[in-house]
């Protein structure tokens, strides 16, 4: 008896090849997508999830996605690596900045659009300044600093950072009710003679990151607040390498504040989605 065995393939028919471009900023890493022909869907958590995921994807922090926006030279979605849309990114921010001008979109001094408003760029050499939002939503639990930077991030001070156990308090305090429910990034602080250094729980990453940057702007703020400096310039080690926050305090605000560092181009390539 001959047995006929019929196989049947499953074939998707709907995936494409999109080009990316990976960006790191002080070891803060990104995918980045030029969107503006809606090649990618942005509803498809899944997906940006997998192209996320170390070892078995491209690999990221997170996703960024460019749209047109209208009276803006683009718009800037950024995706944390679980999936999800997120709020404001700094480092993936001046990612963008550089992406943007090296592909032509937009040029030295841009303005463009984000979950928490419209920022501004500025292009000088390899470093990129970032315009972030003014602040004024600070609390002060206890001893420490809760900070809204375009994203929320819990700041607390402490000695001997680089040996501190950033994952387990990190993730306990992110998932503090306190913050609930949609918890909080925390930054813990080292004061240094002239500097500070910053390590970041980042939630939507679940980790910690080698630099964030509205953790950075948040623990800079806090230091000042603080009386740590008497300048409104303080500059910023990370795990992922140096950056600088300005800012001005003005009617118990905090305004006109740049977060400034490099924005390293890493590779491009072509992924099937």
């Amino acid at each position: 008896m001959i047995l006929n065995r019929i196989c049947c393939f499953n074939f998707n028919l709907t995936q494409m090849i999109i080009p990316f471009n990976k960006y790191h900023g002080t070891g803060n890493d990104f995918i980045i997508i030029d969107n503006r022909n809606s090649i990618f869907n942005p509803a498809e958590t899944g997906k940006i999830k997998d192209l996320c995921t170390r070892r078995f994807g491209v690999g990221a922090d997170g996703l960024i996605l460019i749209s047109s926006a209208n009276k803006n030279d683009y718009e800037m979605k950024y995706f944390n690596s679980d999936g999800y849309e997120s709020s404001m990114c700094g480092n993936g921010g001046r990612c963008a900045a550089a992406f943007t001008y090296k592909h032509g979109i937009a040029g030295l001094r841009q303005r463009f659009l984000t979950s928490d408003g419209i920022h501004e760029a500025v292009i000088e050499n390899e470093i990129i300044r970032l315009k972030m939002g003014d602040v004024d939503d600070i609390r002060t639990p206890g001893t420490d600093y809760f900070i809204n930077t375009g994203s929320p991030h819990f700041v607390r001070f402490t000695g001997n950072v680089k040996n501190f156990k950033v994952f387990e308090e990190g993730r306990k305090i992110r998932y503090d009710k306190n913050f609930a429910p949609g918890g909080t990034n925390v930054n813990f602080v080292e004061i240094g003679n002239d500097s500070i250094f910053v390590r970041t729980y980042e939630r939507g990453v679940e980790d910690e990151t080698l630099s964030c940057g509205t953790g950075v702007t948040a623990s800079a703020i806090a230091a000042v607040l603080e009386g740590h400096f008497d300048t409104n310039c303080v500059s910023v080690e990370t795990a992922g390498g140096k950056l600088s926050v300005e800012f001005r305090i003005e009617n118990q605000r905090i305004v006109d504040i740049w977060l400034s560092g490099p924005a390293v181009f890493v590779y491009d390539g072509n992924v099937e989605v």
